[in-house]
Formats: C-alpha cells, sequence, structure tokens
C-alpha cells in the first residue's frame, strides 16, 4: 500500500481537512459523556446548582461561612465578595431574589481561579447548610446542641470559642465530611446554594429545568456539529478514494497499453482484469478505512480514555483488563484469518480466467458437447472460492458477538464496581454512566483499528499485484534522444541480419534474415506453419525488438524513433479480424478520424466490402458488436481491411488476411490492392498461407524454420526453391501454377 502512496499526494488538501473533520468528530462524541454526567450530577442531583460558590449571599450566611474557615481562607472569600446595600442591588437581582436584603454578590474578576474558590468554599457552606436545615424544635437538633445555653444559637456559640478550640472542632468536622467523598461533597454544597437561593425567594426549580434545559441545548449542538463533521469526513474519505482509484486504474490501463507482447505473456488477461477492478477496489475501500476509522479510532480511544482516567482512577483497570482480553483475540482473528486474505485474489483470477474461457469459447464447447465438463470447472472454482470466503466472513462473524459480550460484561463490571464507589461517595452517578460510555468508546476503537488490520493484508496484497503492473519494466521503451524518418527513403523497409529468440526461449525463431521492401512494391512471406513468418512482421512495428542486427524503415533504425511516430507510418491487418463496439463508421475512421465518406466507401469498394455494408439498413452507421459477433468472420476481416486502407499508411501488412476470405473474393481484393499500391506507392507486405494470394507480389520470401530458404519472384521460386515447390505443388496443379 506505502508503494502507491504517490497516487495519493495530488489530495492533500481533501485528506487533511477528513482529518480536521474527524477530529471535530472524535472531539465532541467525547464530549457528549460529560454534559450528560453534568445533566445527570448537576442538574437533577444537586437540583442544578454545579457550583459550592454562590453568586449571591445574605449577609447573615456570609457571616456564619467565615465561622467554619481559616484565617486564610478568610481572606480569599472577602476578596472575592463584595457587599452591596439593598438600594444599590441591581434590579435583576432583586426581582429573582425577592427576600433578599443587604447582599454579598460574587465578584466577576476573581483574584483566584473559580476551581479554587469553590475548593474553599465546600466545607463552609456543608456546615451551615446542615446546621440551617436542622429544625431547632426537632429531637435530632436538641440532641446534638443540647450544652448550647439558653437563647443562643450555634452560630453565637462558635463565635465566641477561643481560636484553638474553634480549629479543633472545625477539623472534627472536616474530618467526618470528608468520610462522605468528594463527589457527595460537591453535590451536597450546591445543595447548600440551593437552599440558600430557595431561602431568599429565588424559584429554585425554574433554575433547575434551565439549567437541564441549558444543559441539553449544548448537547445537541455539539451532536449536530459532530454529525456534519462525520458527513464532511465521510465525504471526503469517499471523494479521496475514489480518486485514488481512479488514477490507479487510469495508470493501470496507461500502462497495460505500452506492453508489448513479452508483458503480455507474463500477465494474463484475466489476471489484469482482476487487478484492474477487483484489486483497486480493495485499495479504494482501504484508503476510505485509513481515513475514515485508522485516523478516528486513535483519536477516540486516547481521548476516551484520558477521559475515563480524570474521571475515576478507581475503575481504569477494568478497561486495561478488558484491552489485553481484545488484543489476544484479534491477535488469534488476524493469525487465522490473514492467510486466506492473500489466497482469495489468486482464487478470484482464476474464476474470472473459467468465465472468459468458457464465454470465449462457448461455440467450441457446444459443438463438442462439453457443457457438462466446462459447468464442472467453474463449479469448482467457484466453490473454492466460495468456500475461502465462507471461512473469512465466518470467522470476522464472530467477532461481533464475542464483541458485544465483551462490551456488555464490561458495562455490568463498571455498574458492580462503580456501585460501590458511588457508596464511597468517590464518585457520582452521572460520572459513572459517562465511564461506561468512554469504556464503550475505547473498546469500538480497538474493534475498529482491528477490522483495519484485518483488511490491510487483503488490501496489501491487492495493492502489491496493482503495483507489480505499474512498476513492470518495459523492454520496447522510446528511445531518449529519438530520431526523425529520413524522407528521402520514404516506405523503404531493410532487414539486416535480424535474429530473434522470444524472452526464456532456448532457440532462435528467426535467424540472420535479410531483405529490403521497397515502395510501391509487393513484398510476400511464405513458409510452413512455426516457420516465423508473424513473428518477422511483429518486428516491424516493434511489437518486439530484434536480439540481433537491424529493422531499419525509411532510413532509421525502429528502436532510434518514437513508437507513435513509427506505427503511425503502418497499417496493420492482423491474422484475426478485431472490430470494436460502435458502428462500421467508427470502426473505419479508428486509424483516420477525419476521413470522409467518399474515402470510406473508396476503401470500403478496394476491400470488397461495399455489397455487403449497402445491404446494410444504416449502411456506414450500422451497429457493430463487442467483437463484431454480428458479422461473419468473411465480413470482420473486409471491415479490418478497409480500415487499415483508410488510414493511408506508407506501408501496409498484412498478416494471413486473405485466409478468411474465398478465392474469387481474394483475387478481386488483390488486383484492387495492386492498383491502389501502383497509385499512392504504398509498401506492402504480405504474409499468406495460400500460392494464390501471393504468386503475383514483386518478391516473395520463403522461410524455413526462422531462415529465408528462397527470394524472388514466383517464376523464379517455382525453378530455384524446393520449400516453395512444394507448398506450390500442395496447393495448385502445374496448369493453374503456369496460368497464374
Amino acid at each position: 500500500m506505502i508503494k502507491l502512496r504517490k497516487f495519493a499526494y495530488k489530495f492533500w488538501l481533501p485528506i487533511i481537512l477528513c482529518v480536521g473533520f474527524i477530529f471535530i468528530q472524535s472531539q465532541s462524541e467525547l464530549a457528549l459523556p460529560d454534559y450528560m454526567s453534568q445533566i445527570v450530577t448537576n442538574g437533577i442531583q444537586a437540583g442544578g446548582f454545579d457550583t459550592s460558590a454562590a453568586d449571591v449571599l445574605s449577609q447573615k450566611t456570609y457571616d456564619h461561612l467565615l465561622l467554619f474557615v481559616s484565617e486564610e481562607d478568610k481572606k480569599i472569600i472577602e476578596s472575592n465578595y463584595t457587599f452591596v446595600r439593598y438600594e444599590d442591588l441591581d434590579e435583576n437581582i432583586k426581582e429573582t431574589f425577592p427576600k433578599l436584603k443587604d447582599a454579598y454578590l460574587l465578584n466577576e474578576n476573581l483574584t483566584v481561579n473559580k476551581e479554587q474558590l469553590e475548593e474553599v468554599m465546600i466545607k463552609p457552606m456543608l456546615m451551615v447548610s446542615s446546621i440551617d436545615s436542622l429544625d431547632p424544635t426537632s429531637k435530632e437538633y436538641q440532641e446534638k446542641f443540647k450544652d448550647i445555653p439558653a437563647g443562643m444559637d450555634v452560630y453565637q456559640v462558635f463565635s465566641m470559642m477561643p481560636q484553638k478550640e474553634k480549629e479543633q472542632m472545625t477539623n472534627q468536622i472536616e474530618s467526618q465530611m470528608e468520610t462522605m467523598g468528594s463527589s457527595t461533597m460537591i453535590i451536597a454544597a450546591g445543595q447548600g446554594v440551593k437552599m440558600e437561593y430557595e431561602s431568599l425567594g429565588a424559584d429554585v426549580e425554574n433554575i433547575q429545568t434551565n439549567y437541564i434545559i441549558a444543559a441539553g441545548l449544548k448537547m445537541l449542538a455539539i451532536a449536530l456539529l459532530g454529525s456534519l463533521a462525520a458527513i464532511g469526513s465521510a465525504f471526503l474519505s469517499s471523494k479521496v478514494g475514489s480518486g485514488v482509484a481512479r488514477d490507479l486504474r487510469k495508470a493501470v490501463f496507461e500502462k497495460v497499453e505500452s506492453f508489448s507482447n513479452s508483458e503480455f505473456n507474463t500477465f494474463s488477461t484475466a489476471s489484469l482484469i482482476t487487478r484492474t477492478t477487483n484489486d483497486i477496489t480493495q485499495v479504494q475501500m482501504l484508503m476510505i478505512m485509513l481515513l475514515r476509522i485508522v485516523m478516528f479510532a486513535p483519536m477516540m480511544g486516547i481521548g476516551a480514555l484520558y477521559k475515563a482516567l480524570t474521571h475515576s482512577t478507581s475503575m481504569t483497570w477494568i478497561i486495561f483488563m478488558i484491552l489485553v482480553v481484545i488484543t489476544v483475540l484479534l491477535a488469534v482473528m488476524i493469525k487465522v484469518v490473514m492467510p486466506k486474505f492473500k489466497i482469495i485474489q489468486s482464487l478470484i483470477d482464476r474464476l474470472n480466467l473459467t468465465m472468459r474461457e468458457n464465454l470465449s469459447g462457448v461455440l467450441v464447447i457446444r459443438a463438442f458437447g462439453n457443457e457438462k465438463h466446462s459447468e464442472e470447472r467453474f463449479d469448482q472454482a467457484n466453490d473454492d472460492l466460495t468456500k475461502v470466503n465462507l471461512f473469512v466472513n465466518r470467522a470476522m462473524a464472530t467477532l461481533m458477538p464475542i464483541m458485544m459480550f465483551i462490551m456488555n460484561f464490561a458495562t455490568v463490571l463498571v455498574v458492580w464496581v462503580g456501585s460501590k464507589q458511588l457508596d464511597l461517595g468517590n464518585i457520582a452517578i452521572g460520572e459513572m454512566m459517562a465511564f461506561i460510555q468512554y469504556a464503550m468508546h475505547i473498546i469500538m476503537s480497538f474493534l475498529f483499528i482491528a477490522m483495519i488490520f484485518i483488511m490491510i493484508p487483503r488490501a496489501s496484497v491487492a495493492a502489491g499485484r496493482v503495483y507489480e503492473v505499474l512498476s513492470t519494466d518495459l523492454q520496447i521503451k522510446d528511445s531518449d534522444q529519438p530520431l526523425e524518418f529520413d524522407e528521402n527513403k520514404k516506405g523503404f523497409i531493410e532487414f539486416k541480419d535480424v535474429t530473434f529468440q522470444y524472452p526464456g526461449a532456448h532457440d532462435a525463431v528467426l535467424s540472420h534474415i535479410d531483405f529490403v521492401a521497397e515502395p510501391g512494391k509487393t513484398t510476400a512471406f511464405i513458409g510452413s506453419t512455426g516457420s516465423g513468418k508473424s513473428t518477422l512482421i511483429h518486428l516491424i512495428p516493434r511489437f518486439y525488438d530484434v536480439t540481433e542486427g537491424q529493422v531499419i524503415i525509411s532510413g532509421v533504425d525502429v528502436r532510434d524513433v518514437k513508437q507513435h511516430d513509427l506505427r503511425e507510418r503502418i497499417g496493420l491487418v492482423p491474422q484475426k479480424g478485431v472490430l470494436f463496439s460502435g458502428t462500421i463508421r467508427s470502426n473505419l475512421q479508428y486509424g483516420a478520424h477525419e476521413a470522409t465518406d467518399e474515402e470510406l466507401n473508396e476503401v470500403i469498394q478496394i476491400a470488397q466490402a461495399k455489397e455487403f455494408v449497402d445491404d446494410k439498413p444504416k449502411g456506414l452507421d450500422e451497429e457493430i458488436s463487442q467483437g463484431g459477433t454480428n458479422v461473419s468472420g468473411g465480413q470482420k476481416q473486409r471491415l479490418a481491411i478497409a480500415r487499415a486502407l483508410a488510414k493511408k499508411p506508407e506501408i501496409l501488412i498484412f498478416d494471413d488476411s486473405f485466409s478468411a476470405l474465398d478465392f474469387k473474393t481474394d483475387a478481386v481484393l488483390r488486383k484492387e490492392l495492386s492498383r491502389l499500391t501502383q497509385k499512392t506507392k504504398n509498401t506492402v507486405l504480405i504474409v499468406g498461407q495460400r500460392i494464390a494470394s501471393i504468386m503475383d507480389a514483386d518478391q516473395i520470401i520463403v522461410l524455413d524454420k526462422g531462415r529465408i530458404v528462397g527470394k524472388g519472384t514466383h517464376e523464379e521460386l517455382m525453378k530455384e526453391c524446393v520449400v516453395y515447390q512444394e507448398i506450390a505443388y500442395s496447393q495448385l496443379s502445374k496448369e493453374e501454377l503456369a496460368n497464374g
């Protein structure tokens, strides 16, 4: 996958934006449990009061609070509260607290941070609220404060105590309060502020409702922001994944187009199709998952772990225990599943190959009555792929219920351990609920990462197969300093001591080939099957490069010119006529995009295709199906010949192109072609199996086992070349040969 990283570089901006959106999404999801905890703890349990530092205090309560603090804390409180006469109070405060008289208001600019002030205010607020909540006439009050003199209250007695006794009593009360637990103390202090506001006539229920609504609206806003970020990251990751896949397909296609026959022998057609489609799709999916999950999961997991640690360190061992279990589970899963992914891609290649062979050879299969064998062959390839896929999918399917069990077990364990912490007052209910959610986030993050680790092997195999195509060294390349053709030698073809050996072969296919083909003349090649005729022809357009010697076109070695410039001068009609889906016109204009209907009709006439083209209802606009399956073999071959003629090339190559034609059509076509050659001075090369197709050529070259054993006209070869004589007499009678 790393080898293909350059295809992602151009998408650097969407990738950065996507990471930004993912960060926003993760932070919003991590913020929601905190707000939920605040609603439960502060909004419901504490009645909407989340602080021990009240904004407004009556003079009496303020004085009582100062009784229970040290001199240092007293200075902090006094520096952050200001006494205000009733007549100087703001009207909003008077309306909110109708029973308020003179008051102490919390300063807008604090001398210490808010958390420090709250810490100072917690214990005195708890003490004052505890005392004020007792009914002086109750039995509990009488038992607790039985030693208080008549006519005095607790605060008066406490203020009259010596400083030392006061500190001892305060420390004793504080030590008792600490057994409540920090979380319970914070909630109780909030309740103390609520009691103070209630005593001042404030609508505490409205305050609670407003607090919950405000927190809920914040949660909705954060959830909306997270949703928008998720949509943005999904859009950008899909854009990047699709863009990378598009560029990869284009690169693979362009690379395959530049392949010579040697490279095509390395990769099968079925394998190239799989690499261009299924393999690149795997890379695309991994690219999307890398952006969506690989970035998201660590942000979420690390953030959730940090939040969980800050909420309750006493329960973090649960998370670490669960993570160890998940890690072991995933390690086993990856060990079992990973090797299977490497097998799947090769099985897809095999299935594609079998399907392609069955479709392309359907007529042969039917002719030999082997439908049953073909079905069994396809079923075998299909079953092998199905079995491996089933194994992988079943293994993956077991992962989810196991993970759900672990998640539910973790929830139960958190509740069980958390209930004890609740009882000790170390955490609040809201904090426990938030901890559960953070634990789920951590587990899900690990699950996401596990899914990626399981996907990576398969995508890595696919990426490796794609890279294998892209990194293939081309055996046929353009020269670094290409030369121009010599127009004074236009159309001249010269083979100088050419020897050719297929890559990996032990013996040469062609040995020491020497001949010259001149413009305006026809050079024909004949020989037994396997003598190297088609191979020789393929050296001219550089489908292969010579092993030794030189192929010279228009005065320049073909290896010293651009392949495009070379092939622009050549019109090739292959052994097997190939047509593309479209119309007759689009096929004929394949090499001559600007050809007019008049020019097309002319080449159709020469190729002896005019009769059947005119019979078509739409003429030149008649549809041609894929591969030309809606025309006969002879018609396909004649259209292929017309396509080459329409290009008006300097060099015309017919690679056994007349074998699909009947003798009459063959003779008329050759006659028309001869006239065209005399007119346009094309260099014509014909590979033939039939003597009748080549006997009128200006030069006939006879090949046998890759060597030239005869060269000359028909008459000369009939006198001097034994191999040519054997071929001739095997096809025609002496009278036919004598009459031409």
